[in-house]
């Protein structure tokens, strides 16, 4: 039995929520030819998974990765459910992509790309149906062309469709950090519940958009980050890193490694490296059954979905190692966007401390909803997934 499954029967509620949140209600696959920049032309595969609208539309990013799939996608959208409900905001749960490198294409064909990906799901996607977002690989310049593709399809200008937009397109103030910042908030919550004092060494696994923001607000704020890492490998010092020139060194393009005042590890290696407090910041599945036993965090928050599988999960909950799950620390990005919506639809323009400020509410209501589930015989990920059913059983029972 899963823990969707569980919590439906620990709460006993009736099967038939748990059928409901066991199925996506619509999966979109399409191939579209894209033609490079020296005339050849190549055909990519896309997808939109629409996987439950009981709380509001769709909402969830698009990434452009080689390993996007049809399974990753639905995965993806079903975890956006759960997230959305336990955020409090009136979303259900998508997800989308195109499976490609987008490494060994130009920019140019980037954005051949993008508006390829908007002619094939405009009739389905909308500000009150379905509102995607940047997610891996995909960055506000690519919603504004989305946006701008979108716009034309339907003859109108609706800049609510995206968010993650360029602020001057209509973006939202704060939304390049929100997810980092928002992990910082459930952090901080998390630091204050458990007494983990500044002096705690943090180990962050990825310094992409959430990664290096995270790592940046933390340095900030005086708590120590001993690694981080990127695609490439990453850096250790058990006193601290200047978190603001390993910050210089990779927007010059280079790599962390470049930093030379610390030791080189691997991805592998920051996973089990001698840390309070690690953040897993990157892809998918990056703590399973193989390493899970030797890490040495007490504390993991996790800033990337699903980077945990669920045999790791079970094992390090044996350990005692408390697990702040997806669901809850990354909400701040969709959060955020769900700011920029409301100042799309009512033609509002917020300054960044308001964003900053109404982030917090919802990241600590989230906390505090989470929390009031919790347990000594469960665990935050059961007690954050048994606030959300909660909430999403309560809109279903109307559905059906």
């Amino acid at each position: 039995m899963d823990l969707i499954q569980k919590t439906i029967s620990d709460l006993k509620l009736d099967k038939k929520y748990a059928e409901r949140l066991e199925h996506p209600e619509r999966v979109i696959e399409f191939t579209f030819p894209l033609r490079r920049d020296d005339g050849s032309v190549i055909f990519l595969t896309g997808y939109r998974s629409q996987y439950n609208s009981a709380l509001g539309p769709y909402k969830g990013g698009i990434r452009y990765h080689p390993g996007v799939n049809r399974e990753e996608v639905v995965l993806l959208s079903k975890l956006m459910t759960f997230k959305n409900s336990l955020a409090g905001i009136p979303y259900g749960g998508g997800k989308g992509g195109v499976s490609f490198d987008p490494n060994k294409i130009s920019r140019a064909e980037i954005e051949r790309v993008s508006r390829e990906y908007v002619r094939n799901l405009f009739q389905l996607i909308g500000p009150d149906l379905d509102i995607p977002a940047p997610d891996v690989n995909t960055d506000a310049e690519m919603m504004a062309w989305m946006v701008d593709e979108y716009n034309r399809l339907v003859s109108k200008f609706e800049f609510a469709t995206f968010t993650g937009k360029p602020v001057e397109f209509g973006g939202l103030k704060g939304r390049d950090e929100a997810t980092g910042r928002g992990a910082y908030f459930i952090m901080l919550r998390g630091f204050a519940l458990h007494k983990v004092a500044k002096t705690a060494k943090v180990a962050i696994q990825g310094f992409g958009n959430v990664g290096m923001h995270l790592a940046r607000i933390l340095h900030e704020n005086g708590y120590k980050v001993v690694a981080v890492s990127d695609s490439k490998g990453g850096i250790y010092n058990e006193k601290g890193l200047d978190v603001p020139k390993v910050m210089e060194i990779k927007k010059s393009g280079k790599i962390v490694q470049e930093y030379k005042d610390a030791k080189k590890i691997s991805n592998e290696e920051l996973i089990e490296c001698d840390c309070d407090v690690l953040v897993p910041a990157a892809l998918d599945n990056q703590i399973h059954k193989d390493n899970a036993s030797k890490v040495k965090a007490k504390y993991i928050f996790e800033a990337a979905n699903n980077p945990i599988t669920a045999e790791a999960d079970a094992l390090l909950a044996k350990m005692g190692v408390e697990v702040f799950p997806d669901v809850l620390v990354n909400a701040g990005g969709v959060s955020a966007s769900y700011l920029e919506w409301v100042q799309n639809r009512k033609g509002e323009i917020y300054d960044y401390d308001k964003v900053v400020k109404k982030l917090k509410e919802v990241m600590d209501r989230a906390f505090d909803i989470t929390f009031a589930e919790k347990t000594k015989q469960n665990t935050y990920r059961e007690a954050a997934y048994r606030a959300s059913i909660k909430r999403l059983a309560a809109a279903m029972k109307y559905q059906f």
